[in-house]
């Protein structure tokens, strides 16, 4: 098992393709939980994606109860990524299968699926200021978690796929 990212109906193709594109690096799932403010097509994330869409693993889901039967099934712990957290997402301990769930761009996730999360956690951040890309949000949270539960991938020497 590991570390997996969840979006709730994500609204920005572009957001998506950049955590498929984090998802194809770090061996981690992306799960989409629809309906998505777009199509979820290869057309629509390739600029963020790039080409990396191929060797990312996407699991779609039709709705946040589809999710959740799926997450209950697989006895994982969902862990909220909101502004709204009390809990530092630095002074959280992660644990191997761990799904890190990410909001919506426009509006985060309704109180009905914050209530379902196991730990909500929100990034420490200066006064005054909402909050942090999604994609970037979802990339710092994920490298902790993985770095926390030993799943970062191995270094490898950097090779020039061109």
């Amino acid at each position: 098992m590991s570390i997996d990212l969840a979006l709730y109906q994500p609204d920005i193709a572009a957001n998506t393709g950049t955590l498929l594109r984090l998802g194809a690096c770090m061996g981690v799932v992306v799960h989409v939980i629809h309906p998505a403010g777009f199509a979820l097509t290869d057309r629509n994330l390739a600029r963020a994606g790039m080409d990396y869409l191929d060797k990312a693993a996407l699991v779609e889901h039709n709705s946040f109860a589809a999710f959740r039967d799926w997450q209950h099934e697989q006895n994982r712990r969902l862990v909220l990524l909101t502004t709204k957290a009390s809990q530092s997402a630095y002074q959280t301990s992660y644990e191997d299968g761990d799904i890190l769930l990410l909001g919506r761009e426009s509006a985060g996730v309704p109180d009905s699926v914050a209530d379902a999360s196991d730990l909500r956690v929100r990034i420490p951040m200066r006064a005054g200021l909402r909050s942090i890309n999604v994609a970037i949000s979802g990339a710092m949270i994920l490298g902790e978690a993985l770095r926390q539960t030993k799943a970062l991938p191995a270094m490898t020497p950097f090779t020039d796929p061109s």
